[in-house]
């Protein structure tokens, strides 16, 4: 399973071309597409990005509700239909496609800020302010986080 931490903070250049910091590359290794997949966060003005493994793990979560429920089409239609295979050039690059830039105000930089088993990319300054304010939530409410067991022989 890919694993992305740490925030990178590139450059976008003219034609909307930005690198893919080199772990979150090596994390993508071994998957059947040879780059990402990014879609807008319904939540914040941020790039959802993952493998398009987790793409497929999503796609048999949304299976698992009701066939043409108002709940399924909605998360289909807001994911999958906007849903962007970006391969990656011979050096380690996507190309951001406009509506996905747009969404996330990226325009010379873009912040690849790691999620665990996905990452987010944003306008730096944006997730500069969310950042400081997640810290003051998790701050205020003494977020905590519970360890699953490990699988027994791990």
């Amino acid at each position: 399973m890919a694993l992305f931490i740490s925030t990178f903070v590139n450059k976008v250049d003219r034609k909307g071309r930005v690198s893919v910091p080199a772990s979150f590359r090596t994390a993508l290794r071994g998957q059947t597409f040879n780059g990402v997949v990014a879609f807008r966060s319904y939540r914040e003005a941020t790039i959802e990005a993952c493998a398009i493994d987790r793409m497929k793990e999503l796609s048999q979560s949304l299976d698992a509700l009701d066939q043409f429920s108002a709940e399924q089409d909605a998360l289909a239609s807001t994911i999958f239909a906007d849903a962007h295979q970006l391969p990656f050039d011979g050096d380690g690059r996507i190309i951001l496609p406009p509506v996905l830039a747009e969404h996330a105000s990226i325009t010379d930089s873009a912040a690849f800020v790691g999620r665990g088993s996905t990452f987010q990319i944003w306008a730096p300054e944006t997730f500069a302010r969310h950042q400081d304010a997640a810290r003051k939530r998790v701050a205020e409410h003494g977020a905590t986080v519970r360890l699953l067991p490990r699988p027994k022989g791990a």
